[in-house]
């Protein structure tokens, strides 16, 4: 297995990936994102995200998809956007491999913090993110607005 950082040629497989998460998740007609958005946000000048590949007999079976965020708190941040391993390939050491290089590139970045989300009902995850010395944090909330809510509001305040 060699963890690498994605290329552009690596987006379509990278796609696959983020869908067959979003199957996991209970939400397969959630994403909307191709290849190409793939390819233009992160290889720009400015990228909008990084990742790294795991990769197997040139296939890849996982991805550690993650950008930079910035806290008031804590300055320069990691947020960790997904870790996804194929199904077919969970318990193979991906996983382990992709969570370590983006720890290993917090440290080499000197972030303060790497940061992610992960579902209540995801115990597995939770269990092993917990044995890593990772907080599992019970007491914030995700807020999300959707494209359909920014336009909603946009409209009412142009009403006011």
């Amino acid at each position: 297995m060699i963890i690498r950082k994605a290329v552009k040629e690596d987006m379509p497989q990278v796609l696959e990936l983020i869908q067959e998460l979003a199957t996991f998740e209970k939400e397969p007609d959630a994403v909307v994102v191709t290849v190409e958005d793939l390819v233009r946000d992160g290889f720009s000048k400015n990228p909008l995200f990084h990742c790294f590949v795991a990769e197997v007999d040139n296939q890849i079976i996982g991805i550690a998809f993650y950008y930079y965020r910035y806290s008031t708190w804590k300055g320069k941040t990691i947020h960790l956007e997904d870790l996804i391993v194929k199904e077919s390939k969970r318990g193979s050491g991906a996983g382990f491999a992709l969570y370590s290089e983006i720890i290993q590139q917090g440290k080499r970045d000197n972030v303060r913090r790497i940061e992610w989300n992960v579902l209540d009902w995801n115990t597995p995850a939770i269990d092993f993110y917990e044995k890593t010395g990772a907080k599992v944090l019970d007491d914030w909330r995700v807020a999300q607005i959707d494209e359909t809510a920014i336009s909603n509001f946009i409209k009412n305040l142009k009403r006011k």
